[in-house]
């Protein structure tokens, strides 16, 4: 009889807790009263819903005032492929303006914002910190910060809050897919990321943005959580989501991440891998949503499949740098080129290509992020809203 009760609670604690966990959009009574009688912009994609209504509909049909649409990277309704540009207009379903936030204009001016009284921040993010979305955050509270502007994030689980890892960025790499020093997986909620950009003076001038937090019920950090909606084209499922940390360094190289194939982050290759740790081989082809010109497009390419790893209660618990050795060290290309320009961008330094080109091992590489993960770990200790 002990031993069933201790299996059923083995099997809980693996199970997807999102039906446990209230998430601040959810709890329309906590925030309605600050949009009451104000003039609203909301920042928001795919993922902002209210069970399964988007929350611009869901505050229409609650009679809130909606000024217009901010859109980050893939669009308010997430029909934008990765890298593609999106266009300001108006929202078909609703016909409210829409401010692209992609693209050359990244940032809201003084006149998008022109009679804004609040700016709500929905967005669900995948804790990496090259995944835009904490970038446009960061842009919306500096330009909400020079306006006078209040801005209310209503909090979402991260499906890679569990633990922290990677490399910190060195602030002379900031670029959109990294502003902040933190580590490539920073383990926080957008909420707590919000008040940690506040509190840490990273706002242009070291200015500070009136901000306010709408907090789950229910979560804590090392809660298993599958996104009820993908968060973006290119990660369509839970396994990407886990394997996407890791991954994404590979954009950084010849090696494709399966954009283009029915399982984009869950498989690698080249036409240029060799070696027994290949077991697999794909062809990329154009997707118009997900991937318009996909690396290696029509070429075959060999690699790995990951798909083995889809089973229940996986989850990711480190980044994974072997992968990316091993690539390096089988590639039959000329070495030279197995890197590009955008490694550096997505590590935060030159350091990890470095230090793969020199033949370090992966325990000797992890060895050296450690101060900076130190350090980073107690300040964000400051900003945490969940235990």
């Amino acid at each position: 009889m002990q031993k069933t009760f201790l299996l059923f609670l083995s099997l809980l604690w693996m199970m997807p807790l999102k039906a446990q966990i209230k998430t601040g959009a959810e709890q329309l009574n906590r925030y309605l009263p600050f949009l009451r009688d104000k003039q609203v912009s909301l920042v928001v994609n795919q993922t902002s819903r209210v069970g399964a209504v988007h929350l611009a509909d869901t505050l229409l049909g609650s009679g809130i005032k909606i000024n217009s649409l901010f859109a980050p990277e893939h669009g308010i309704r997430g029909d934008h492929g990765a890298g593609e540009k999106v266009a300001s207009g108006k929202d078909e379903k609703t016909g409210i303006p829409i401010i692209s936030l992609y693209g050359n204009h990244k940032r809201p001016t003084r006149e998008d914002l022109a009679g804004v009284e609040l700016v709500v921040f929905d967005i669900q993010d995948v804790g990496a910190r090259f995944y835009t979305y904490i970038s446009t955050l960061h842009y919306v509270m500096e330009a909400c910060a020079e306006q006078g502007i209040p801005v209310l994030v209503l909090d979402r689980p991260n499906p890679n809050g569990h633990y922290i890892d990677g490399p910190v960025l060195d602030t002379a790499y900031r670029s959109f897919v990294g502003m902040h020093p933190v580590p490539v997986v920073h383990g926080m909620t957008i909420g707590e990321y919000a008040i940690m950009i506040n509190g840490e003076g990273w706002l242009a001038g070291g200015a500070r943005c009136e901000l306010e937090v709408i907090t789950m019920v229910g979560y804590h950090h090392s809660m298993p959580y599958v996104l009820p909606v993908a968060p973006s084209p290119n990660l369509p499922n839970s396994l990407s989501v886990q394997l996407y940390p890791s991954l994404c360094f590979f954009e950084g190289t010849n090696v494709s991440v399966g954009r283009g194939t029915a399982s984009p982050f869950q498989i690698i290759g080249s036409p240029y891998l060799r070696g027994d740790f290949w077991d697999t081989s794909f062809i990329p082809q154009p997707n118009a949503q997900a991937a318009p010109n996909p690396p290696h497009k029509g070429k075959l390419c060999y690699g790995h499949s990951f798909l083995d790893l889809n089973e229940p209660g996986f989850r990711m618990d480190s980044l994974n740098v072997q992968w990316l050795i091993d690539a390096y060290q089988s590639s039959s290309s000329d070495k030279d080129i197995f890197f590009n320009a955008f490694m550096s961008k997505l590590v935060g330094s030159e350091e990890l290509e470095n230090q793969i080109k020199a033949g370090m091992t992966e325990k000797q590489i992890r060895a050296s992020w450690q101060d900076g993960l130190c350090g980073f770990k107690l300040i964000r200790k400051k900003y945490l809203l969940y235990d």
